[in-house]
């Protein structure tokens, strides 16, 4: 096997293995994969399935969720994290439904012009709700890339335009053949060329992965900043606001948010910082969801 070789390699090997999710559903929405994609950033997917169903239950369409107060959308990501993405999710829908007809747009311009779509998101959508033909990649992909391309160890910082290069000179020039291998190189990341414990005995390409003919060099590289502990983070006491925000139906007083966290110069910093972001609001002497 050889590097031309990888795609389809690849499109065969997830056509067997790849595992049954609901956003690879044929007639999945493109709302719904919208969606997907703003739950999934940086959340696993077993976390994500189960949300995912209840908010398309409950705003099936972009004109349901851009008729309901924000805050309610706030509300219903409950632990999804990053919660700014539950904001941001309800003002694309605003947009589509203003700007769009209520359709999620085709075209990636148009999807990048979209509150909280970046890049990544709209090729995605484009992609796999409407089957055109992009290179989408992702964290794991580009460990697939770095390893049996490249013969790093990890992909390093990402690099857009890079990343995308090396992408779009694998991506078949069928549609359907490209999408395929879109998500398959995606899913072999996620469950066989993992970051820490790679399962190179079960990898399809593994005849043609450059990192193992080289031997499995350690990798040396630059690499990406590490995130900050979460325990005692401001995020840890964002989310500790947010949380009786969410539970409660009467504005929270200065006096209940004290009680949550002893650092009150901390405390402070984080109510602040949620107000900026318009996730929380002052009301009637005391908080509440936008």
């Amino acid at each position: 096997m050889n590097t031309t070789d990888i795609p389809q390699a690849l499109i065969d090997w997830f056509a067997r293995e790849g595992r049954a999710l609901p956003w690879r559903e044929d007639d999945f929405p493109a709302w719904g994969t919208l969606v997907s994609e703003f739950m999934l950033q940086q959340t696993p997917v077993a976390r994500v399935i189960p949300r995912l169903a209840e908010w398309l239950e409950r705003w099936p369409t972009p004109a349901d969720l851009a008729a309901s107060p924000s805050g309610e959308a706030v509300r219903a990501w409950a632990n999804l994290g990053y919660p700014r993405r539950a904001l941001w999710l309800h003002r694309a829908a605003v947009q589509i439904t203003e700007q769009h007809g209520g359709i999620v747009p085709r075209d990636v311009p148009t999807l990048l012009a979209l509150t909280g779509v970046g890049d990544y998101t709209a090729r995605a959508v484009a992609v796999f709700a409407y089957g055109d033909r992009h290179p989408v990649i992702d964290t794991n992909g580009r460990r697939v890339i770095a390893r049996a391309i490249h013969a790093q160890a990890e992909p390093g910082p990402p690099r857009a335009a890079a990343d995308l290069a090396d992408m779009a000179a694998l991506l078949p020039e069928d549609r359907e053949a490209a999408r395929a291998f879109n998500v398959a190189i995606m899913e072999l990341g996620q469950v066989v060329c993992t970051a820490r414990s790679p399962r190179c005995d079960v990898c399809p390409i593994r005849d043609a992965c450059a990192w193992v003919q080289a031997g499995s060099p350690e990798y040396f590289g630059p690499t990406k900043a590490v995130q900050k502990t979460y325990a005692g983070s401001d995020r840890q006491v964002r989310g500790l606001i947010l949380r009786e925000l969410r539970a409660a139906h009467l504005p929270v007083t200065d006096a209940e948010i004290i009680g949550l966290w002893e650092d009150r110069i901390q405390l402070d910093r984080a109510l602040a910082g949620l107000l900026a972001d318009g996730l929380a609001v002052e009301s009637q002497g005391g908080y509440v969801l936008p």
